[in-house]
């Protein structure tokens, strides 16, 4: 029985980093937004441990690196790409390191913004079903309380890569089945074999680089506790399991003796999981007035820590895209820009984490691979390409205008003479920064979605003026030394820009 019903602009279902940080893109922008989620609590399990460089860049835009840090273990000087280290130095960022912090870290700072902004998440609330036509979408959700129906201008699944959202859709979900069997499990010790190192400089060095001679790949990452350990583990001639089945404390041990030998002694398994390397990705992140994110648009191997960041990143798009959308102040398009910029990026992710699965077994043909990979990663360039890809820094979304390094690009986070550019973002809105007065003015009728700032420089940038979108990306430069026609092509283009991505200006701006 139906015993409330509700309207809303935005139903995000799942309350994970993705659908939290979506939540409070949403709501940050005014809009009215719920998160639904099937369990009653918080399930506080660690699950991902870490933000990729980006993604501690997208956190500082929106003020939330400080509260981050709270929940975190550390920092790792840099990643890896199947056990390779991978440096980031050289990317121009004030984060070139992963921060190591469990996914419930996350989750707690997200959520305890989004409450700040006057949303919540409704716990025990699990979506049955649901329908759209061209005015919205009706939401069936059973609560503790009965069923209760919603009514909202549209719906975002977030809800992971079993999605109950997704599997409704109908969207195709094309990919690879399963090959390779594995589990993570948070192991707490009385004691560790010899053989594991106690001095970490980066996520590479907790991983086995010889498996003991006995086969399997994997390593033990520290939790921040005394003792306590994330044991991940990959055994290339394990057969299907079911991935219900309970992970036995014989089988860690067994698994950190093949690693690291014997002598670990287990007080407690406080959490452990089974994953495999099935990959999948939706053919479409957008179906009328329902859009995919996260692991709910794309599953993949969980090689280089890349899963969270690469959902939180979707969120970040698809966040002031959607408020624009639903303000009826959004440009032609824009909303489907979501899926033309974020697939061809989780694609690549797929391709990533598929070439760092490759098995591990004794075949000279596979040992004489991965040794050659470890040669080229050491190569400077080639370790760029790969930190580039793997951290998030070298995304480039296909912006109009004249070639210059930052279009398209993030914009680095620059000491400026009023702070970092990255607190310019903290609102949420558009960002432009310039040392010509002219092009300020040029923005004014678009005031209420874009800050303009005057400088009299901008370091490091070979431009006079940027058009920087709401998550951080350049989508208009005017270039350094320009000639005074140059000055007015650019005049036209920020005009353009300023269109393309923020709609009308404020004079002319209705709301359907």
């Amino acid at each position: 029985m139906v015993v409330e019903t509700s309207k809303i602009d935005v139903v995000v279902v799942g309350s994970g980093p993705t659908g939290l940080m979506l939540a409070t893109e949403l709501a940050l922008a005014g809009v009215e937004v719920v998160v639904l989620e099937r369990l009653a609590e918080p399930s506080g399990q660690s699950k991902a441990l870490n933000l990729q460089p980006r993604t501690a860049e997208v956190f500082d835009l929106r003020g939330l690196m400080e509260p981050t840090r709270e929940y975190a273990h550390g920092t790792w000087g840099s990643g890896h790409f199947g056990g390779r280290p991978l440096s980031y130095e050289g990317w121009q960022t004030r984060h070139p390191y992963q921060v190591n912090i469990p996914q419930a870290g996350v989750e707690r700072v997200l959520e305890d913004r989004l409450a700040e902004l006057g949303a919540r998440v409704r716990r025990g609330h699990e979506l049955l079903d649901f329908t759209q036509n061209d005015a919205g979408v009706t939401a069936a959700v059973r609560t503790t309380a009965g069923e209760s129906r919603i009514e909202a201008r549209y719906l975002v699944g977030c809800d992971g890569g079993r999605s109950a959202v997704r599997k409704r859709l109908g969207v195709a979900f094309p990919g690879t089945d399963a090959s390779q069997f594995a589990f993570v499990a948070d192991v707490a010790f009385d004691a560790l074999p010899a053989a594991v190192p106690t001095r970490l400089r980066s996520v590479s060095d907790a991983i086995a680089k010889e498996g003991n001679g006995k086969g399997g790949a994997g390593g033990l990452i520290p939790l921040g506790e005394p003792g306590l350990f994330r044991l991940i583990f990959n055994d290339p001639r394990a057969g299907q399991r079911d991935q219900a089945e309970p992970v036995s404390t014989a089988e860690v041990a067994a698994a950190v003796e093949r690693l690291f030998g014997a002598g670990a002694v287990i007080a407690e398994i406080r959490w452990a999981s089974r994953f495999t390397n099935v990959t999948r990705q939706v053919e479409h992140y957008r179906v009328g007035r329902v859009l995919l994110a996260g692991d709910a648009a794309h599953v993949h191997f969980p090689a280089g820590g890349q899963g969270l960041n690469l959902g939180v990143q979707d969120a970040m798009n698809l966040g002031w895209k959607l408020a624009a959308e639903v303000q009826g102040r959004a440009p032609a398009g824009l909303l489907d820009t979501y899926h033309s910029e974020r697939h061809p990026v989780g694609a690549r992710v797929l391709h990533n984490t598929r070439a760092q699965s490759m098995p591990v077994d004794p075949a000279p043909e596979t040992v004489a691979m991965s040794q050659l990979i470890t040669e080229l990663a050491k190569l400077p360039e080639a370790n760029r390409h790969l930190a580039g890809m793997v951290s998030g820094f070298d995304i480039r979304y296909e912006v109009d205008g004249p070639d210059h390094p930052l279009l398209g690009g993030r914009l680095p986070d620059l000491e400026l003479p009023l702070g970092w550019a990255s607190d310019l973002f903290h609102p949420g809105r558009g960002v432009l920064l310039s040392t010509d007065p002219r092009y300020l003015e040029l923005a004014r009728p678009w005031s209420d979605r874009v800050d303009a700032t005057t400088l009299p420089e901008l370091p490091d940038l070979t431009a006079d003026a940027v058009l920087v979108r709401p998550d951080g990306y350049v989508c208009w430069v005017a270039p350094a030394d320009g000639s005074p026609s140059d000055t007015t092509d650019n005049t036209k283009r920020l005009d353009g820009a300023l269109r393309t991505w923020f709609g009308r200006p404020q004079d002319t701006a209705q709301v359907d």
